[in-house]
C-alpha cells in the first residue's frame, strides 16, 4: 500500500526530503505532497558558502552534521543532475586578521585533512597568490585555500532539486497550510490526513506546531545580503570564494555575479523589508577587499529568516507524542550545508532505510519542543 507523505516547507529540509523520497530505494511505496508558500524563505534568499571545516565553532554535534552535510554534497548534486547554478565546487580561501592565528588555523587544517577526504587539499596562500586566484580583489588578505569548498545558490538548488522530484512521485503545492488538532491539514481543499508529516517550516515552526499544543524553542533572525554585477573576463571563471573573519562571505560566480552576506540580524522578527544601513554595510565589507566596486552595480538585495534555538544547534527527529510526525528545523547560518543531510536522514527514516545513530548529530527533539 502506498503511504500519503506531506512536507510542510519547501526550504533546504524540505526540497531535499523532498528529493531523496523520491530517489532512495522504497521510493516507489510513497506519494510525497510539498505544501510551501514560498513566503520569507531563509533558502531562496540565500547564497552561501560550504566549507564547515575550519569553523570556529566547537560544538562536536555540530560539526560532526556539517561535516556529513558537506560530505554528502558531491552525491546530491550528481544524483539530482544539478547544474553549476545550483553548486559548484570552487574552493574556498578562509583569512583569519592575526598571522599567527592564520598559521595556528592551518596547522589545524593539515591535521583534519589527513581524514578528512572531502576537504580536498590545503594551501597556506600568501596575499599575492590569494590575489591571482581571485582577481576581483584588489585587496587581497593572506588565507588558506580550501579546495573542497564550494558555493551554492539557494534558489537555484531548491528549485532544481524540486524538479527533479516532481518528475517522480513528488506533488508541489504552492500554498499555506495549517495542522488541525487531530494531526490532519487544512489545505486549499479541506482537511487531508496522511500517514506520515513532516515539519520543516523553519522560523514559522512554532507557529506551525502550535494547534497541536506544542511550543518550539525557535527565534527568528533577519539575514541580508547584496547581488553586484562584475565585469568578469573568460579568464576570471571558477574563482574560488572567501570567507573572510569577521567580514561578509566574498561570492563570485560565472557571468559576473557576485554576492556579499549576509547579515545577521536578531532583533527584526519576521520584517522582511530591505534596510539601507544594512546594504550600506554590506557594500562597505567587499570595498574593504574590492575598492573600485561601485554602488551603482548593486542589483538585487535579498531578504530571508532564518531559525535559531537557543543553543545555536539544529535539531531534527520524530516529533514527542506525536510518532508519525518528523521534524528538521534550528539550522540558523549554517542551513545551506546542515539542511540537505537532515533531508537524508528524514527520508531514510520514511522509507525504512538503515537509520545512523542520530545522537551523534542532534540533542534529542524533546530538548527543543515543550
Amino acid at each position: 500500500m502506498v503511504k500519503q507523505i506531506a512536507i510542510i516547507g519547501g526550504g533546504i529540509i524540505g526540497a531535499t526530503t523532498a528529493f531523496y523520497l523520491s530517489d532512495l530505494q522504497g521510493n516507489e511505496n510513497v506519494q510525497v505532497t510539498l505544501f510551501d508558500d514560498d513566503t520569507g524563505q531563509a533558502t531562496k534568499a540565500a547564497s552561501g558558502i560550504i566549507s564547515p571545516w575550519l569553523s570556529k565553532r566547537r560544538n562536536k554535534r555540530w560539526y560532526a552534521l556539517a561535516k556529513r552535510g558537506a560530505e554528502l554534497y558531491p552525491e546530491l548534486v550528481k544524483a539530482a543532475q544539478l547544474s553549476d547554478r545550483a553548486y559548484q565546487q570552487s574552493g574556498t580561501i578562509v583569512t583569519r586578521k592575526s598571522h599567527d592565528d592564520l598559521l595556528a588555523l592551518y596547522h589545524e587544517a593539515e591535521i583534519k585533512v589527513q581524514h578528512t577526504s572531502a576537504m580536498g587539499n590545503v594551501e597556506l596562500l600568501d596575499a599575492d597568490e590569494v590575489q591571482r586566484r581571485m582577481p576581483l580583489l584588489t585587496n587581497a588578505p593572506a588565507g588558506i585555500f580550501v579546495s573542497g569548498g564550494a558555493r551554492i545558490d539557494g534558489a537555484n538548488f531548491v528549485t532544481e532539486l524540486l524538479t527533479r522530484a516532481e518528475q517522480n512521485n513528488v506533488q508541489v503545492s504552492h500554498q499555506r497550510v495549517s495542522l488541525i488538532a487531530d494531526g490532519s491539514l487544512e489545505t486549499s481543499d479541506g482537511p487531508r490526513k496522511f500517514d506520515r508529516v513532516i515539519i520543516a517550516t523553519g522560523a514559522w515552526m512554532h507557529e506551525t506546531l502550535q494547534p497541536l499544543g506544542l511550543n518550539v524553542k525557535v527565534r527568528p533572525q533577519k539575514g541580508q545580503l547584496i547581488d553586484l554585477t562584475i565585469n568578469m573576463p573568460n579568464q576570471w571563471k571558477d574563482m574560488p570564494v572567501m570567507m573572510p573573519e569577521s567580514m561578509s562571505d566574498i561570492i563570485p560566480f560565472n557571468g559576473g555575479k557576485l554576492v556579499i552576506g549576509a547579515t545577521h540580524e536578531n532583533d527584526e522578527g519576521f520584517d522582511l523589508t530591505p534596510k539601507a544601513a544594512a546594504r550600506k554595510q554590506l557594500f562597505k565589507n567587499a570595498q574593504a577587499f574590492i575598492d573600485n566596486l561601485s554602488e551603482s552595480q548593486i542589483t538585487d538585495m535579498r531578504v530571508g529568516t532564518r531559525a535559531y534555538t537557543d543553543d545555536f544547534a539544529p535539531f531534527f527527529g520524530v516529533v514527542p507524542m506525536v510518532p508519525n510526525f518528523l521534524i528538521g528545523g534550528g539550522l540558523g547560518s549554517s542551513g545551506l550545508t546542515t539542511g540537505p543531510i537532515i533531508g537524508y536522514f528524514l527520508a531514510q527514516a520514511i522509507l525504512g532505510g538503515p537509520l545512523d545513530d542520530w545522537s551523534q548529530y542532534t540533542k534529542p527533539v524533546s530538548r527543543y519542543i515543550v
